[in-house]
């Protein structure tokens, strides 16, 4: 019995709390939640991440493999892309990262959602595109994070 409240009380402990990134300020922030139209041919992707369990976790998330940001709760990235391309939209879990494949439009948002489901040991990430209306209005509610910040 209290081999079992002890795994209670760890995995309380690791979806208890928050977890901090650095972040853009609130100019640039209020700017990206203007929603404007993708430069030229170029898509924007908005990958946030809302609040809830695995509040003290911070998780990578990754375009072809290049580091877009490190994500805590309430935050969000904002990234243009040539529109037409195939893009592997990628962040980690818990022992292997979990993928989104999109081949985004030019001239268009996408709204990619970064949510955290319990794990084995640790809770793991997983990533969900969701409708224009779903995202502006969750990313309405965030602040953005500044990118290049990843852990691995």
């Amino acid at each position: 019995m209290h081999k079992k409240m002890a795994a209670i009380a760890i995995a309380s402990a690791l979806f208890a709390g928050c977890a901090s990134v650095p972040m853009e300020s609130r100019e640039a922030s209020n700017a990206a939640k203007a929603f404007s139209q993708p430069s030229g041919d170029n898509a924007g992707l908005y990958i946030y991440r809302k609040g809830g369990p695995g509040g003290s976790l911070k998780k990578d998330i990754h375009i072809n493999d290049r580091c877009v940001g490190e994500s805590a709760p309430k935050t969000f990235f904002y990234e243009e892309v040539p529109g037409g391309e195939e893009y592997r939209v990628s962040t980690e879990s818990e022992f292997s990262p979990n993928i989104l494949l999109l081949r985004p439009e030019g001239g268009r948002n996408y709204f990619i959602q970064q949510y955290i489901k319990m794990g084995l040991l640790v809770g793991g990430a997983d990533l969900k595109l969701v409708s224009e209306a779903e995202g502006r209005a969750a990313i309405a509610k965030l602040e953005m994070a500044r990118k290049g910040n990843c852990s691995n």
